[in-house]
C-alpha cells in the first residue's frame, strides 16, 4: 500500500523567504542607526561671552578730579522750591555730596540709605562739622521729589541733625552737568531699562568747594567717612586721636577706602627705637660721669 505524503515543499520556501527578509532588515536597521550620527547638525549662533561688557557701561564711572574745584555759582532749586546757589552750602565746614536721582526704582536708594546709616555711625553731627548736599542729576525731576526723599534720609538719620545743614536739590541741565563734570561723575541714559546708569558713590568735599575723596559702594564705612572728614576740614575737626589716625590709615584713590599703612608704623616703630636707645646712652653717660667725678675729687683731695 502506498500512502499518500503530502509535498510539503512550498510551505518550507515561504519560510525560507521570511527568514532571509528577517535578516535582511535587521541587519538594515543598525546600518541606519549608525548613518543618522554623521548627519550634519544645527548649532546654534554663539552668544555674547560673560566677560563682554555691556555698551552703556562704558560711559558710566567716576573719573577722579581729586583738589578740583567745583563752580559754587551752579544755581539749583532746594526741596522748598527757592532757588539757591551751591555756594550756600560751603564757607564754614566740609560738605558730603551725594548725586543721585530721585526717581531711581533700585541703586539710589541704597546709595541714601547707606549714607544715612554710615553719618548716622559718625561722631559727628550735620550742622556742627559738615553739611550734606544731595542733588539730582535727572532735570526733570521736581522740588516735591527731593523734599519726598529728603524725609525718607531723615527718618534713617536720626543723630539730631540740623534739617537746615541737609540739602536735596534740583536743577536744570546746565547746572547738572556743570556739577558732575567738576567731580567727574559720569552717567548714562539707557533706552532700554528706561532709567539712568550711573556709578554708586559719596564724594567729601572741602569748605572752599575743593574735591577732597571719594568713596565707593552704596555702604561706607563710619571711619572711612570719619577721616574724610577730617582730611576735608584741614584739620578744623577732629581730636588729636582722629588726625594721628591719619598716620596710620592711607587713601586709596582706586578702592575709595582707607587702608591701614604698616610702612608708616614700621617707620614710626623705628624712629621710637632710635630715640629710645639714644636716650639709654645719654643717660648711661651721665651716670657714668656723676660716678667718675667723686672718685676723681677723693683722689685729688687724698694726694693733697
Amino acid at each position: 500500500m502506498f500512502r499518500c505524503i503530502p509535498d510539503r515543499r512550498p510551505q518550507t520556501r515561504t519560510l525560507r523567504w521570511f527568514a532571509a527578509a528577517a535578516v535582511v532588515v535587521v541587519c538594515a536597521v543598525p546600518g541606519i542607526a549608525q548613518a543618522q550620527p554623521s548627519r550634519p547638525m544645527s548649532v546654534p549662533a554663539p552668544g555674547k561671552a560673560a566677560s563682554e561688557q555691556i555698551p552703556i557701561l562704558r560711559e558710566i564711572g567716576i573719573d577722579q578730579k581729586l583738589n578740583n574745584q567745583i563752580p559754587l555759582d551752579l544755581e539749583f532749586n532746594d526741596e522748598t522750591g527757592a532757588g539757591v546757589k551751591l555756594r550756600q552750602f560751603f564757607g564754614q565746614r566740609p560738605v558730603v555730596l551725594a548725586l543721585v536721582y530721585y526717581g531711581c526704582p533700585m541703586l539710589c536708594t541704597q546709595v541714601l540709605n547707606g549714607l544715612a546709616g554710615s553719618l548716622q555711625g559718625v561722631s559727628y553731627t550735620a550742622g556742627d562739622e559738615y553739611e550734606v548736599v544731595v542733588v539730582s542729576f535727572d532735570p526733570g525731576e521736581t522740588p516735591a521729589m527731593a523734599a519726598d526723599r529728603k524725609q525718607q534720609f531723615m527718618r534713617r538719620y536720626v543723630r539730631d541733625p540740623k534739617a537746615t545743614s541737609i540739602h536735596f536739590l534740583t536743577g536744570r541741565e546746565a547746572s547738572v552737568k556743570a556739577l558732575t563734570s567738576a567731580v567727574g561723575f559720569r552717567y548714562a541714559w539707557d533706552t532700554a531699562t528706561t532709567q539712568f546708569a550711573h556709578p554708586a558713590a559719596m564724594t567729601v568735599l572741602t569748605a572752599d568747594g575743593r574735591v577732597s575723596r571719594y568713596l565707593y559702594g552704596v555702604e561706607f564705612a563710619p571711619r572711612d567717612v570719619k577721616l574724610a572728614l577730617v582730611e576735608a576740614s584741614e584739620g578744623r575737626i577732629g581730636s588729636l586721636v582722629e588726625q594721628a589716625m591719619l598716620f596710620c590709615y592711607h587713601y586709596d584713590p582706586e578702592r575709595g577706602r582707607y587702608g591701614f599703612v604698616i610702612m608708616n608704623i614700621v617707620r614710626a616703630a623705628g624712629a621710637l627705637t632710635v630715640l629710645l636707645i639714644g636716650g639709654w646712652i645719654v643717660l648711661s653717660l651721665r651716670r657714668e660721669r656723676r660716678q667718675t667725678t667723686p672718685v676723681t675729687q677723693t683722689a685729688t683731695t687724698g694726694t693733697r
